[in-house]
Order: C-alpha cells, then structure tokens, then sequence
C-alpha cells in the first residue's frame, strides 16, 4: 500500500498545534490549501466516528470518518466515500512535542496511505499518486506551518 508522507516543526505547543489543525469553516479555508469547502456532517466538533465531507481544490470529493481522535497528540481518518480511483485511502496526523535550536515546539507528521482502483492500473497510477498526493500533503503542511505562526488563527484557536 503507498504511503505519503510529509512533516513539519512549528513553535506551538502540541495543543495548539491540533486545535489549529482541527480547525474548521472559514478558519480552515483561510489556512488549508487543499479544500475548496468542508463540513463536518451530523456533528458540531470532529472526534471519534464524526463523518467530514471534503471538496479538493484540485477537484474530487470524499466522505471521511475519524477512527481515532486524540488530543492533542493525533487523529487518524479513513475514506467512506471517495473517488472512483481509490479502492482504500486513510490518514493519520501525529503531533510531537519537539525542540528545534533551543525553541519548545511541535513535529507534526502526517501520514496518507491509499490502494488505487482497478488493481490492473496501480503500476502506473501510484506513481502518480506519489508525485500528487506528495505535492499536495507538502504544500498543505507547509501551509499549516504557517498558520501556527499567524496571530488571527493563534486567537481564534486559543479562545
């Protein structure tokens, strides 16, 4: 099964590091380059067994639910609904204290796993699922980096 996977150190603490990243509405499409729009279907907060509905910007839609919701230290989701190409698609995002040159901060690594359908067709489309999913989860890490360091996103998740 392909893996992706990208990290990134930010100079918050872990819990603030997983509010950020479990922000939702505008907040979320302020930060988050990979959604065009997402909504958490029957709930009011994500955790264990919520369902989220999520458009790309690059186009496809899924219907994820949460397996495991750890705070502040991880979350894992796996795909209900999703497009026609993935047989299976599943993520997990680990938040690690980590000090980077003396500064207290937070490793986030996020992992995405997928199995491409029809079988017939995985040779030569994970190649491309490796360059694109890579592509998209480096700039959407990279982009929650940033969001840690913004002072509006910051207050917003801390009170």
């Amino acid at each position: 099964m392909p893996q992706v996977v990208a990290e990134q150190w930010v100079a918050v603490a872990t819990e603030t590091a997983f509010a950020v990243s479990q922000t939702t509405g505008e907040l979320r499409l302020r930060w988050d380059p990979f959604i065009r729009h997402q909504h958490l279907i029957d709930a009011e907060h994500p955790g264990k067994d919520v369902r989220t509905l999520t458009k790309a910007r690059v186009g496809p839609t899924m219907i994820s639910r949460y397996v495991s919701f750890r705070p502040p230290s991880s979350v894992g989701m796996t795909m209900e609904h999703g497009p026609w190409f993935f047989a299976g698609f599943g993520g997990g995002w680990r938040f690690t204290p980590a000090a980077r040159n003396g500064v207290e901060g937070t490793l986030a690594v996020w992992k995405y796993t997928y199995t491409i359908r029809p079988a017939w067709l995985a040779p030569v489309a994970e190649p491309i699922g490796q360059w694109l999913l890579g592509r998209e989860i480096r700039a959407r890490i990279g982009a929650f980096g940033r969001a840690c360091a913004d002072p509006e996103i910051l207050a917003a998740v801390s009170g």
